[in-house]
């Protein structure tokens, strides 16, 4: 058994491999031409991100989709790369609204530099996937820019928050789908349709990808409380500070009093945002024990199990094993 990709995925078979390992480092080089400017300090914000590390989910997704046509065909690597520098340009603007000071363990860009430079680093992001996009052709521009759609959307969803009579749980949903899923299940998409895959193939993978995209994102809400900066490459409960209510704390909201903790975590949750660091440390301490975080696991778990049986039609082949580790592996991720 051999180890490739995110999350410690184990590959069996030493065809897919070499063909990951290959194409993960093609994908690499890309990123790494991508984020050149003619301006030094351009290219030193753009690459802040990309040297930190990151881990390379949606390319890794997209070459495994590409194993179920022609894994070489020229439109593979630059679609995997497209997917990262869109996803990378994301975080630069999430990193601005959030107020974050710390990403993939190293200080964020608006940290390090101001508001307007990591904003801007991330438009100069989006270029240079628009750029490689636009030699793909017009029907991965469309595949693109609907999923940017899906992705803003959700982006604006959770900022206005659910409006009257919507349940706050189906909300966030809705807001992880757009934010999230959309991405990724454009990384199966295209991997499949840039490897000529058969289109029952690409439907099933754009699927899977959505599934596993809400579950991945679930899974990373539940250790951004869970976990401690080590762990997460940021600093734990940066939503709950900045008073975004993530699936667990929506949880706690729905649930029933148990008491005296109870309403002093509900307290604390539905007040101003914990900007106060001795406020944040106690909500975070009576979140990590409240049975909320057993729930959002669940819900977590049952997005993991949906994706995996969405593969079902898929050929048996070491990448649908793969895919499936992938699932193995968000479950890991939230214990």
């Amino acid at each position: 058994m051999t180890v490739v990709g995110p999350f410690g995925l184990s590959v069996r078979d030493e065809s897919l491999e070499a063909d990951v390992r290959a194409g993960m480092a093609a994908v690499e080089q890309g990123l790494h031409e991508a984020t050149k400017s003619d301006v030094p300090f351009v290219t030193e914000a753009a690459r802040h991100l990309l040297a930190a590390g990151g881990k390379r989910y949606r390319p890794l997704l997209v070459l495994l989709a590409a194993q179920f046509g022609d894994p070489d065909a020229p439109g593979v690597v630059p679609s995997a790369v497209v997917v990262e520098l869109t996803h990378l340009a994301t975080l630069y603007h999430d990193d601005v609204m959030d107020e974050a000071a710390v990403r993939r363990g190293v200080p964020s860009a608006n940290a390090r530099w101001d508001n307007s430079v990591a904003v801007l680093t991330g438009d100069f992001l989006f270029s240079r996937a628009s750029s490689i996009l636009a030699g793909l052709g017009p029907d991965a521009v469309r595949v693109q820019a609907d999923a940017f759609e899906r992705l803003v959307t959700g982006q604006i969803l959770e900022t206005v928050g659910p409006q009257d009579g919507t349940d706050a749980i189906d909300h966030y949903l809705d807001v992880i789908a757009g934010k999230t899923g959309s991405l990724i299940a454009v990384s199966g998409r295209f991997g499949a349709i840039m490897a000529g895959a058969d289109g029952k193939i690409v439907d099933t993978l754009t699927q899977y990808g959505e599934r596993i995209g809400t579950a991945f994102q679930l899974a990373d809400d539940y250790l951004d409380i869970a976990s401690d900066s080590h762990e997460s490459g940021k600093t734990p409960g940066t939503d709950l500070r900045e008073g975004v209510a993530t699936l667990p704390v929506l949880h706690v909201l729905a649930s029933e009093d148990r008491g005296a903790d109870d309403r002093r975590l509900r307290e604390l949750l539905t007040g101003p945002p914990l900007t106060d660091d001795a406020l944040h440390a106690e909500a975070l301490a009576l979140l990590r024990v409240h049975p909320a975080m057993e729930q959002a696991r669940r819900d977590t778990l049952r997005f993991a199990d949906e994706a995996r049986a969405i593969l079902a039609p898929l050929p048996d082949c070491p990448a649908k094993e793969a895919l499936a580790g992938l699932c193995d592996s968000v479950v890991h991720r939230a214990g």
